[in-house]
Order: C-alpha cells, then sequence, then structure tokens
C-alpha cells in the first residue's frame, strides 16, 4: 500500500501551515503525523534548496504519494516546480496538488497541465523582457540618463585629479568625498586617458605639413 506524504510551507513564522494541512485531510488524504513535513522558508528559494524539502525527499521511496495545497509549494516557478516533479517522478512518487484538483502531476493529464503551466510562465517572461526593452528604448529616446547616476560629478573629478597631483592621497580624498578608493582611482585614470589623448592630438597637429 502506498505511503501519503505531505508537505506544507509558509514564509513567515507568523504564518501557520495548520490550513495547509486541514485543505489536505478535507480532500480525503489521510496522512500521519510522522509523515508530515513543515517548513517556514521563502518561496523565492528553489525546492531543492529549501533543508525540510529535501529531507522530505530523502524518506520518500517508489510508490509513495506527496500531496501538497498549491504549485509553489514545489518549487520557485514553474520551471523550478518542473525540475522538481521530474526527479520524484524518475523516483516513482507520484505528486497530487490539491490547487489543480488533486491531479497527479506525474501522470499524463498533470505533465498536459504543468506543460499548459510553463507555457504560460515563458509567455510572461518574454512579455516582461519586450517590455523592458521598449521602456529602455523610450527612455534613451527621451533623452534620460540610464544606469546608476555617477559618484562624482564631473567638476569634483576635475578638483580630485588636481588635489592628487598635489600630493593628496586617495584614501583621503575617499573619505573627504564619500565614496570608495576605486571611484577616485577611476577618476585618475579617466583624466590621464584624456590628457593623453589630446596630447596625442597636438602631436599630431604640430607634424602637420603647413598648407
Amino acid at each position: 500500500m502506498s505511503r501519503i506524504f505531505a508537505y506544507a510551507r509558509v514564509s513567515t513564522i507568523e504564518q501557520t501551515t495548520e490550513n495547509q494541512l486541514g485543505e489536505i485531510r478535507a480532500a480525503g488524504f489521510q496522512v500521519q503525523p510522522r509523515r508530515i513535513v513543515t517548513e517556514i522558508i521563502s518561496g523565492s528559494i528553489a525546492a531543492s534548496e529549501r533543508p525540510g524539502f529535501a529531507r522530505l525527499v530523502d524518506r520518500l521511496e517508489g510508490g509513495d504519494i506527496l500531496v501538497v495545497t498549491k504549485l509553489d509549494r514545489l518549487g520557485r516557478n514553474a520551471m523550478d516546480v518542473r525540475k522538481t516533479v521530474d526527479q520524484l517522478d524518475e523516483l516513482g512518487i507520484k505528486v497530487h496538488c490539491l490547487a489543480l484538483g488533486g491531479v497527479d502531476l506525474t501522470s499524463p493529464a498533470g505533465r498536459m497541465t504543468m506543460g499548459v503551466i510553463n507555457a504560460v510562465a515563458e509567455f510572461e517572461r518574454d512579455l516582461l523582457i519586450e517590455r523592458t526593452q521598449a521602456g529602455l528604448v523610450r527612455a534613451k529616446s527621451e533623452g534620460k540618463i540610464l544606469g546608476r547616476p555617477p559618484r562624482l560629478t564631473a567638476d569634483q573629478k576635475r578638483a580630485v585629479v588636481a588635489k592628487l597631483q598635489d600630493g593628496a592621497s586617495i584614501t583621503r580624498l575617499a573619505r573627504d568625498y564619500g565614496v570608495s578608493r576605486l571611484t577616485i582611482t577611476r577618476a585618475r585614470d579617466s583624466y590621464k586617458k584624456i590628457a593623453s589623448g589630446e596630447a596625442l592630438q597636438a602631436g599630431e597637429g604640430a607634424d602637420a605639413d603647413p598648407a
């Protein structure tokens, strides 16, 4: 006879898993207390990285049944859920999800359902990427500056370079301007590149034949 396990998860200690376990019992699944695994962990964590779920998988054997109330109990997104279900299916474990009518996700009907869910998730991801790219293009066309603003203004960079030439230390300047040593170093290196470029152009102009 198949053993029935239940997995319930909540995100914070203020929440309780009792409602999930009540739904499982109301659906007709009689789960012995020792086969109930509960966990307090964020749903953004992959199933394979959840300590409680990992211990549960170690206990499961071929022919066992795992019951959850919702898909997000099995993973952080559709792809993670699919990976978890495939892993359990390879072990010969059936996975029932109450939110999908109690269908066994490892069955043909369950796999079809998972296929639809994955397709929707991929569609939403593509839409998000498309909207993000369109937003970036629109922002550029409106002359908006994208990315993180510079740590130092152009005037501050010139002042930093001048102070460095006067003997000020990078550490002191970083402290005075409230930035990292790397920011000061980049300002110095940027100035050197500009200065060398101007010197090169001046030299080319001097070598040119007079008209």
